[in-house]
């Protein structure tokens, strides 16, 4: 079965709450015996995107949990420099605003990877189709996360 990366994701994190499993390689084989084809990159970069983390469960097995709060699914600063490369074209600051473009349909992942990144410098963000907005901590001020965020993105 052909399930979307969301669908696909969402039933990695149903599995990771249902079983205790160990290995990416585990984890390809309950996607199969389920009818969804994934190689074990695929499944590695959705652990990853979906922030997934390894503890130790009883027994001293370290198996794959999801954290429990959303803020708590933080981001890895490389993996925020993959995403911001991968999809920001532009960034452009006023006062304590940074606006970044990406390509039509894709803002809703950069906003989404800054958001779980829980910088103290950023506030929160506002995504449209291919604009978002992200509110700048008074200290830290747009001109400076625009910079930081354009760093990120290799512009």
């Amino acid at each position: 079965m052909k399930l979307s990366k969301n669908q696909r994701q969402h039933r990695i994190t149903q599995m990771l709450e249902e079983w205790a499993v160990t290995s990416q390689s585990q984890l390809v084989d309950l996607l199969a015996a389920d009818g969804v084809h994934a190689t074990q990159a695929t499944v590695s970069r959705d652990l990853e995107e979906l922030g997934a983390v390894k503890i130790r469960a009883a027994g001293g097995d370290s198996v794959y949990a999801m954290p429990e709060l959303p803020k708590e699914r933080v981001v890895p600063e490389e993996h925020l420099r993959r995403v911001l490369g991968d999809w920001v074209v532009e960034v452009a600051f006023s006062g304590n605003l940074v606006v970044v473009r990406t390509p039509p349909g894709s803002a809703h992942v950069v906003a989404s990877a800054l958001d779980r990144a829980s910088s103290p410098d950023i506030l929160g963000t506002v995504a449209g189709d291919d604009t978002i907005m992200v509110v700048a901590a008074e200290q830290v001020g747009g001109a400076k996360l625009a910079r930081r965020l354009s760093g990120l993105a290799g512009l």
